[in-house]
């Protein structure tokens, strides 16, 4: 299968997921699991959850037994979209081309919509790996130090923090795309290398990925704040610069980000190539990340 195929076919199966495994719109309370939907169903990427399902199966796993994990990462990253637009947060109005979660229905829902989904992630591991307990401990527990506070919402934290320090190093930088960005890549890779029964070895690998790959994403996504419109990112274009937020572009410039970018992708995937198994996906899906437009 060719990689655009791949590539559609991967999203057509996570979008089924996610249908199967969110509470209806009409579950009460209505309004937040129509909240819940309408910020997980917006579209995007799927990068999360695609990572996690081809790394499960280049460890023998198949689709259907990765899908519930491939989903919680998903209800993870888009509760952290829907708080990091609220108002008090990065306080934006555009996500996925569209109205961000508190502008299309409230602040006070998008807030529970975003608690919400956090939650139900790990309900969901918990129930969908119920049989395998030993598998349902390591992702929940990978998945929850992740999501806590010395990773994604750590790194929000120094982001924001980061905002009002004109003197934000390089170092401070690394911190937050590390563990705002790059972490959630990496446990992808390493809940799908679980589903498959990678061992602590080949696991160790994947985070190794997962940061290189991280970053990656980051320094290109702070490139095309800067460089490409709101209509083709999906979001507001340029608010990076108007609140002189610290990125790779402010400390670096256009050209030297770039080059991270190029060291970071081909570390990514040099170290996807130690792996025994058909890596081609994954190599192929690293190199797209660095051309992606939005």
């Amino acid at each position: 299968m060719c990689f655009s195929d791949q590539l559609a076919a991967y999203h057509g199966l996570i979008e089924q997921g996610l249908d199967k495994h969110l509470p209806a719109s009409t579950t009460r309370p209505a309004r937040m699991h129509e909240a819940m939907r309408y910020a997980i169903e917006g579209g995007g990427k799927r990068l999360r959850p695609m990572l996690l399902l081809a790394t499960a199966e280049l460890f023998g796993a198949d689709g259907d037994s990765a899908l519930p994990a491939a989903v919680a990462i998903e209800c993870v990253h888009t509760y952290s979209l829907v708080h990091d637009d609220l108002p008090c947060m990065d306080n934006d109005d555009l996500r996925r081309g569209r109205a961000t979660t508190h502008k299309a229905f409230d602040e006070a829902t998008a807030l529970l919509t975003g608690d919400a989904l956090l939650t139900h992630a790990f309900a969901l591991l918990a129930t969908a790996y119920a049989a395998q307990p030993a598998l349902a401990h390591s992702l929940i527990q990978e998945l929850a130090a992740t999501a806590g506070s010395q990773h994604l919402i750590g790194g929000q934290m120094e982001d924001l923090l980061a905002e009002k320090n004109s003197n934000a190093t390089t170092d401070d930088l690394e911190f937050i795309h590390l563990n705002k960005t790059a972490a959630m890549i990496e446990t992808s890779l390493v809940l799908g290398g679980l589903v498959g029964g990678a061992d602590e070895t080949h696991c160790a690998t994947l985070r190794t990925v997962g940061r290189h790959l991280g970053l990656t994403f980051q320094i290109i996504d702070d490139i095309l704040d800067a460089t490409a419109d709101t209509e083709t990112l999906g979001k507001t274009a340029g608010k990076d610069a108007a609140i002189d937020k610290t990125t790779y572009v402010k400390l670096h410039g256009i050209d030297k980000a770039q080059q991270i970018a190029a060291q970071n992708t081909q570390s990514a995937i040099d170290s996807l190539q130690s792996l025994s198994g058909d890596t081609t996906f994954l190599v192929a899906l690293t190199n797209a990340m660095t051309k992606r437009a939005n």
